[in-house]
């Protein structure tokens, strides 16, 4: 099982369907469109998100399994 990691969505060009998920501590990694996993390919700037990493085919680690997470209500 992989495992999982909590984050943000720091940057996302809808139209080129690329972006980058940030980490705890800082890290960042970029992602496509195709890795959100309810197949929306569309996720705001800024959204709170779970996601795995996985070696990419390029050799350097990506996001995968983006899962978009609920926000509590504001009280």
């Amino acid at each position: 099982m992989k495992d999982s990691y909590l984050g943000r969505i720091a940057v996302f060009d809808e139209r080129r369907g690329l972006g980058e998920v940030e980490a705890a501590g800082g890290l960042r990694y970029p992602f496509h469109c195709t890795a959100i996993h309810d197949g929306s390919r569309f996720v705001a700037e800024g959204a709170d998100v779970e996601f795995t990493v996985v070696a990419g085919p390029l050799g350097r680690y990506e996001a995968s399994a983006i899962r978009k997470m609920n926000r509590a209500p504001a009280s």
